[in-house]
């Protein structure tokens, strides 16, 4: 078990506030953070890492990380680290960015195996695909069989594809090597997809805390879905509007009346809704 109790005052996007956690999560859990940016997110993975004091304690299955006497150095804690800058060598070679952190050569040619690398293990970061390079930083962040797993939007910078891809990757090393896995995370189909459960941080406190199902899933039998989106354009089509919305990675358009049309400003966020819940499903 991993028990978190810390505090530490910070600067968010409302000025200062308390980041405040108390939480406890099981050996082998998937956790998503979820949050607007500036709730604590990367603040609490930096704090369980070591890269940042706070006051509290952390106690790692029975070993106290940090208490009021002492705080374990980065060093000290069996963490891995996966950031969005992948930070990796770019003098080295991937085999030689893995093997930098352990000796172990057999770890790094089945961690390379596993993520489909073996054939580029001799090529260096410049040379390869954003893809290609978090996955390297993906390999590297396991090349000392950590305890905990810290990702900070580790595919934020990737095209959705390549985004799923990995995200198998990730659930395929978390399981193979029996991680607890925390990440920070803005997509609800990445949480969906891996988390087993999801915080939900505002302000510096937990608001929500359950499965990724109940947390992220807004509505359920016959009620109507809801999705949000930004209002790109609203164009006239003879008597009636049509609204050019933004969903995801997807534009679609709603018919709206002349009341309606003139109530919305461009490039603002808005909720795209049925009336009647009856949506169908087709292969692409």
């Amino acid at each position: 078990m991993i028990k978190l109790k810390i505090q530490k005052m910070l600067h968010g996007s409302i000025g200062q506030i308390e980041l405040n956690v108390d939480i406890n999560i099981k050996k082998g859990e998937f956790i998503a953070l979820a949050g607007q940016s500036g709730s604590g997110k990367t603040t609490l993975l930096r704090i369980l890492a070591g890269l940042e004091s706070a006051d509290g304690e952390i106690d790692v299955f029975g070993s106290k990380w940090l208490d009021a006497k002492k705080a374990f150095a980065p060093q000290e804690r069996g963490i891995g680290f996966v950031f969005q800058d992948y930070a990796l060598f770019p003098n080295m070679s991937v085999l030689q960015n893995l093997l930098f952190v352990s000796k172990d050569k057999e770890l790094a040619e089945h961690l390379l195996e596993l993520t489909g690398l073996t054939e580029l293990k001799e090529r260096f970061p410049n040379m390869l695909s954003g893809g290609q390079r978090q996955r390297v930083s993906l390999c590297r962040a396991l090349m000392k069989r950590p305890k905990i797993l810290l990702m900070d939007e580790p595919l934020s910078a990737l095209d959705p594809d390549m985004r799923t891809k990995l995200q198998h990757d990730i659930l395929k090393l978390h399981k193979e090597f029996d991680t607890t896995t925390i990440m920070v995370s803005h997509d609800p189909s990445e949480m969906y997809r891996l988390a087993s459960r999801v915080l939900v941080l505002e302000h510096g406190k937990i608001i929500k805390d359950g499965l990724a199902k109940d947390i992220l899933l807004k509505t359920s039998g016959s009620q109507k879905f809801t999705l949000q989106g930004e209002l790109l354009e609203i164009k006239k089509a003879d008597v009636i509007y049509v609204a050019i919305v933004a969903i995801g990675q997807q534009i679609v358009e709603i018919v709206l009346d002349s009341n309606e049309a003139k109530s919305f400003n461009i490039g603002q966020s808005v909720q795209v809704s049925t009336k009647a819940f009856s949506p169908s499903i087709s292969h692409l």
